[in-house]
This record gives structure tokens, C-alpha cells and sequence, in this order.
């Protein structure tokens, strides 16, 4: 999909230009999604930018049956189709990187070694 897999920020930018109808619907769901998660979690712990966009399923809602008069008595059925949305966001990849980054930086500190004279070696 074009928003599947990438950030937030970048979906709902790239929604923004997009010539369709169903981007402005779909910009807003990743823009709650990503609230819904932040206030859960806490803004302390996750931060907007590191948000990224892991699914989206669209699947059919009900259909709203309305009538249309025609001539000779007659009418024809009009069907609104709607839908439903489901948008899963994590910081997931963020956050693994984040924790790698933290794991090098803490064994280079912990290589550093005494050599027999009382000084540090590195």
C-alpha cells in the first residue's frame, strides 16, 4: 500500500497530496491512531516522530439503502457504501534501534580494562 510501513508523519504527508477521496478519511485515522497510542502509553515514553504505520485494513461496512424516484411510478435503489478502518501504529523500529544503540554504547564502555600498572587500558 503507499502509506504501509512508513512514519507517521511522512503518511499523513504524502495523504495530503494524494488525489483521492478516501486519503483525507485515512489521513485522519493514522492522525488518531497515532494519538490514541501516545496517550496511552504517555508522551514520556513514546514520542511522535519515532511512530510508524505497521497495517491498514479497510474492509466493507453497511450499506445505507436510499430510494430515487424515476418516471412511470417507478424507483431505483441508491446505495452509500461505507467502510471500516483499522490502522495499527507501533514504534517498534525506533525503539529496537534505540536499545542497540544503547547496548554498543554500554559495551565499549564496559572493554575498557586495568593493565597490571594501575592505569586504564583501552
Amino acid at each position: 500500500m503507499l502509506v504501509n510501513g512508513r512514519m507517521v508523519t511522512e503518511a499523513v504527508d504524502l495523504l495530503r497530496y494524494v488525489p483521492k477521496r478516501a486519503a483525507e478519511p485515512l489521513s485522519k485515522t493514522i492522525k488518531s491512531a497515532a494519538a490514541n497510542l501516545i496517550a496511552q502509553e504517555g508522551s514520556t515514553k513514546i514520542k511522535a516522530e519515532d511512530l510508524r504505520v505497521i497495517s491498514i485494513i479497510i474492509d466493507g461496512g453497511p450499506i445505507l439503502r436510499r430510494f430515487r424516484a424515476v418516471g412511470m411510478g417507478r424507483a431505483y435503489r441508491i446505495r452509500k457504501r461505507t467502510c471500516h478502518m483499522a490502522v495499527r501504529v507501533s514504534d517498534e523500529g525506533r525503539s529496537e534501534k534505540r536499545l542497540d544503540k544503547e547496548k554498543e554504547g554500554r559495551t565499549r564502555k564496559s572493554k575498557s580494562t586495568k593493565s597490571p600498572a594501575g592505569g586504564e587500558k583501552e
